[in-house]
């Protein structure tokens, strides 16, 4: 019998609708989860990870999982080498600047050393670099929005999806740094090692798409 071709998938929201994608390309799913962090299809032909969406990327180009499904952000942040043959139509957001209302909209060479907060140091510290602005990125594990309104930092750069969050809390989207959706990747070894499975399966999923496509993304996709 072969070695199951070995998916790893972001817990949370990401999750269920990669499964729904799963099931209605055809593929073995498994019925429940539980408590349990790898389970098998019941063909013993695909075995699913349960992981953390910021170590998806790791597992995947470490050959812990030959496919893994991530967000782009998540993926650009980590840097890690894989390979993305597949954009998927869902997990929409965007990765934002943002600031208090009552912020004015100057340009940001003009600020000195700002203070910002984020989830995503590297990101953040290449956008401010790249602009000239030398910025003092900390970086949290938590809710972002609370650094300005406890005086922690004047900005924050965190995903964007409606809004209402930021609102809610004062703040108003500045910038868009980059766009992001839910993106399929491949360890670089599994790819040349089980490829005729991992193609079969990449098929199946962009026949799926066809009658779903995935919405154009300002960020390119790396192909193998």
């Amino acid at each position: 019998m072969n070695d199951p071709i070995v998916i790893a998938l972001p817990k949370g929201r990401l999750s269920d609708d990669s499964l729904a994608l799963f099931a209605r390309a055809g593929l073995p799913i498994p019925a429940d989860f539980g408590r349990r962090l790898v389970v098998d299809s019941s063909d013993g032909a695909l075995r699913y990870l349960l992981a953390k969406p910021i170590d998806v990327p790791t597992y995947v180009e470490y050959g812990a999982a030959d496919l893994g499904i991530c967000g782009l952000d998540v993926l650009r942040e980590s840097q890690r080498s894989v390979y993305e043959p597949l954009l998927l139509p869902f997990g929409h957001c965007r990765l934002s600047l943002a600031g208090p209302l009552t912020r004015a909209d100057t340009p940001l060479r003009y600020e000195s050393q700002p203070r910002v907060v984020t989830k995503f140091p590297r990101l953040a510290s290449t956008f401010f670099r790249e602009r000239g602005v030398n910025a003092e990125i900390i970086e949290l594990g938590g809710s972002v929005e609370l650094g300005p309104l406890v005086g922690l930092a004047d900005l924050i750069v965190d995903l964007v999806d409606s809004g209402s969050t930021l609102r809610a809390n004062g703040l108003k989207e500045l910038r868009v740094i980059m766009h992001s959706q839910a993106v399929l990747i491949a360890n670089r070894a599994a790819w040349r090692l089980k490829a005729t499975p991992i193609q079969n399966l990449i098929t199946l999923l962009g026949n799926a798409l066809r009658t779903q496509p995935a919405q154009a993304s300002n960020d390119p996709v790396r192909q193998p």
